[in-house]
């Protein structure tokens, strides 16, 4: 049923509860896991009086990235297959066409749970990979 997990990583305390889940289905169909960081191309500003260049922030937000994934796919249970990539791009776009690109089964995703005007004015990486991806998507709150 599910031979390829994605579990898309921001290193946030959402994605260590989904991590558990992914590396449990993992586990049970002997499926292999992509761990997916997205350096977000949104985060990238120029500022020449400041002394900063666009480049130097995707370089940081490429080591945060590389770094999220790494720490995820380490909490992964041994017996699980692993692959890892950094990907450049908006959140939402890059995972749902990793999903397409790589032919997964499901999404694992974890929730940040955001309400209120903060939900209604920017919304949620993972609900907007629910509306627009093509495979299922299993949504894991800090609580599950």
């Amino acid at each position: 049923m599910y031979e390829t997990i994605l579990l898309p990583t921001d290193g946030s305390e959402g994605t260590a509860a989904a991590a558990e889940h992914a590396g449990t289905i993992a586990a049970q169909f002997d499926a292999t896991v992509h761990v997916v960081s997205v350096a977000d191309e949104r985060n990238r500003f120029e500022s020449p009086s400041a002394g900063l260049a666009g480049e130097a922030w995707d370089e940081r937000e490429r080591e945060r990235a590389e770094a999220t994934t790494r720490e995820t796919a380490a909490a992964l249970p041994d017996e699980v297959s692993v692959e890892t990539a950094v990907v450049d791009g908006i959140p939402h776009e890059a995972i749902v066409e990793y999903a397409e690109s790589a032919g997964v089964d499901v999404v694992v995703m974890g929730t940040h749970g955001r309400t209120g005007l903060d939900h209604y004015l920017v919304g949620s990486v993972a609900e907007k990979v629910v509306r627009t991806s093509p495979v299922p998507v299993l949504t894991v709150g800090l609580d599950d």
